[in-house]
């Protein structure tokens, strides 16, 4: 069965979300090496979060210039961050990520 572009995209945020929050990828370098996705994707898909009242902020690394530091996960909204640690394996191989 071929997945619509609307689940891909809802799982892609759900996975990003989940790579932030467990500490596996916290930037867009990290994202995109964890994903495969393009730089463009990475950057859209962070900005995109906030449309499932995911409250995703970047953190400033202290003393650093630019874009220095990491993103984190202040707020789930209604997403069930457990649920998709128990469906990682069915949310990656519908993405097509490692």
């Amino acid at each position: 069965m071929e997945t619509s572009k609307t689940r891909s995209s809802f799982y892609r945020r759900l996975y990003v979300a989940w790579l932030i929050d467990s500490g596996s990828a916290c930037s867009v370098p990290e994202l995109m090496a964890a994903t495969g996705m393009p730089r463009r994707t990475a950057q859209d898909t962070l900005s995109a979060l906030a449309d499932l009242d995911i409250h995703c902020e970047f953190v400033q690394q202290a003393g650093e210039r630019n874009n220095a530091g990491h993103y984190a996960i202040r707020d789930w909204g209604a997403i069930d961050p457990q649920w998709i640690a128990s469906h990682l394996a069915q949310i990656k191989a519908i993405l097509g990520y490692p």
